[in-house]
């Protein structure tokens, strides 16, 4: 019979303080590495694709297609991490990200070797994205299962919180950059420097993670002979209705996040509203908000549960966004503030309590392999591609709330899903 988890089966054996630190923290590389590329989007258009508008777009396609690869990377890794152990999963995922930026940093540029250039881009782009597949999956399935019971929703919050510091590291070296810098300057070598940061950063945290102990509930399946041969099937077979509502809490996860925070300088710069300088400082300052509102949700949804967090958290996504985007279009820098700080508020608080609530959706044994299916497959849909589709509706149609609405639509397609699903969050 299949099984369907409302609540997850773990040991109550409890990882050490710095293993959970590592793990929490390792997440700045995976969101570094994608919040600049699309912070530098403009960037790189230019120096990859020769400029203009369709190079926008371009550019912005390849980090689409970068996302189509996670989940191909997350079923491997799921592989991994439910048959090897998350320990080792983590370590061979970085090991391939440092690599991946460390080429793109040494990449050659349009001026050099022609379009071939770009092509190489997009191909060390998708690397990327196998490579990052199942990182995020990886490490919240990693702090679950090390975390008191009464504290999964702070602690796993923490790796959101950490991403955001990973985005907020990549906007401001963006940001400094690109002050510091002509923009020949930037074209002809500086755009390299905030990619080399990044691979020095991904070597840094794959040796930290050598440090780490083993997940107590990966140890238990090993010690009670319960590990999944086939962690694909075992998944598909018993955990059906945990990979639908996964995919449902990490679509509007990923769409608030990938539209609502690293979208919005583009959308700044490209509707004339803003420098590029100005449009990165501002998602710095978006930046340090997600990173204060994230444990607060995520110790919130620990003492009310995540049920109820989530759908307040839709409500207000059906609503603000389309707001905050009409806000910003408004040419008001004090709007355009505003705009940007309470669409990062929402994404913030949003992304804490997505992270453990997925994850709660599965049983120790093939978890990390349904959470690639469920969570890694929403987040290559509504992170990768809307970003590339709301730049296409507002340059078409020429509403600047059309972003805003993706969102909302999105927040009530998954309101449903999260009315009706049990509660996860141990009491």
């Amino acid at each position: 019979m299949p099984i369907d988890a409302g609540k997850p089966a773990d040991t109550q054996t409890v990882l050490p303080r710095m293993s959970l630190a590592v793990a929490a923290f390792s997440t700045i590389v995976e969101w570094y590495d994608f919040t600049l590329y699309l912070y530098f989007a403009t960037v790189l258009a230019r120096v990859f694709y020769g400029g203009g508008g369709s190079a926008l777009l371009i550019t912005l396609g390849g980090f689409a297609i970068a996302y189509l690869m996670r989940p191909l990377g997350a079923v491997f890794f799921g592989h991994l991490g439910d048959r090897r152990g998350r320990r080792y999963m983590l370590l061979v995922s970085v090991a391939l990200m440092t690599a991946a930026m460390l080429a793109t940093a040494l990449l050659p540029t349009r001026a050099m070797i022609g379009p071939t250039a770009g092509w190489l881009l997009m191909a060390l782009r998708c690397v990327m994205g196998f490579s990052v597949g199942g990182e995020y999956t990886g490490v919240v399935a990693y702090l679950l299962e090390g975390a008191r019971p009464h504290r999964r929703g702070l602690l796993a919050s923490s790796a959101s919180a950490a991403s955001e510091v990973g985005g907020l590291l990549a906007v401001g070296v963006s940001a400094l950059t690109v002050s510091l810098m002509s923009t020949s300057t930037l074209d002809s070598w500086g755009w390299r420097i905030p990619f080399f940061v990044g691979a020095a950063l991904a070597a840094s945290v794959g040796i930290a993670r050598s440090t780490m102990h083993e997940s107590p509930e990966f140890t238990r399946q090993q010690d009670e002979g319960t590990v999944p041969e086939m962690p694909l099937r075992h998944a598909l077979a018993n955990h059906r209705a945990g990979i639908a509502r996964s995919f449902a809490i990490s679509a509007l996860g990923s769409i608030t996040y990938y539209v609502g925070i690293t979208y919005v300088p583009a959308f700044l710069t490209s509707a004339g509203r803003s420098s590029e300088r100005d449009a990165l400082w501002l998602s710095t300052i978006a930046a340090v908000v997600v990173i204060a509102v994230t444990p607060l949700a995520g110790a919130w949804s620990d003492r009310v549960g995540r049920k109820r967090v989530l759908v307040l958290l839709s409500l207000a996504s059906a609503a603000l966004p389309i707001i905050m985007f009409s806000a910003m279009a408004s040419g008001a820098r004090m709007q355009a503030l505003l705009g940007a700080l309470v669409l990062a508020a929402l994404a913030g608080g949003y992304s804490a309590v997505g992270a453990v609530a997925t994850a709660e959706q599965f049983p120790g044994e093939g978890r990390v392999t349904g959470l690639a299916l469920g969570a890694t497959m929403a987040t290559a849909v509504f992170g990768g591609l809307t970003p590339y589709l709301a730049q296409l509706l507002v340059e078409r149609t020429h509403w600047a709330t059309a972003p805003g609405i993706m969102i909302a639509l999105v927040a009530l397609a998954v309101l449903p899903v999260f009315l009706t699903m049990r509660e996860t969050a141990p009491r």
